[in-house]
């Protein structure tokens, strides 16, 4: 499996609460609710975007990543609200080796309500299935116990700690591993 199979098309995933979409311009303002907050960067490697213009430009990287049939971000879309409230990917994909990482970013208004891990389960069950994966893993700085529950929560199993295994805005972080296997 070849990663233009998935990505020159990216399919939309549904949940009970969500769709999974490619991002478009016109989610621009949403991103930035929560782009811009600190309490949301403070674990991710990407700085707090500090204008709407930060916004745009990784709005227009993805739909370059989606141009270009690479691996990209899916945008968490609100069913109630037609907004979209976080991204979910795989990080990085390696077909040759079956295994796959996911990351993701929530709005910090919808924290623990359980939307991080019914996205999780949707693209790890879309993994599975339509990605020939056999291992789907992801990491997390050791003092993120959000991520860390979201991880625990769709199945994965804690591996270890990868020590210094990051440098991010200046600083080694340890980061936790996670993984689930395909049953």
């Amino acid at each position: 499996m070849k990663v233009e199979e998935i990505y020159a098309d990216l399919p939309t995933l549904e949940t009970e609460r969500l769709i999974l979409r490619k991002l478009t311009m016109d989610d621009l303002e949403d991103m930035f609710a929560y782009a811009s907050k600190d309490e949301v960067t403070k674990y991710v490697t990407w700085e707090t975007h500090q204008t709407l213009e930060d916004t745009k430009r990784f709005l227009e990287f993805a739909l370059n990543q989606y141009e270009q049939q690479k691996v990209a971000p899916w945008g968490m879309e609100e069913k109630e609200t037609g907004k979209i409230i976080g991204t979910i990917d795989f990080v990085w994909w390696h077909p040759q080796h079956h295994s796959a990482e996911i990351g993701y970013v929530l709005n910090p208004s919808y924290w623990g309500k359980g939307i991080t891990t019914e996205a999780a389960r949707a693209i790890i069950d879309f993994g599975f299935k339509n990605m020939d994966l056999v291992r789907i893993q992801a990491r997390c700085f050791v003092e993120n116990i959000g991520s860390e529950r979201v991880m625990e929560k769709t199945g994965m199993e804690y591996e270890g700690i990868l020590r210094k295994a990051m440098f991010v805005k200046g600083v080694h972080h340890d980061l936790k591993m996670y993984s689930i296997i395909k049953a």
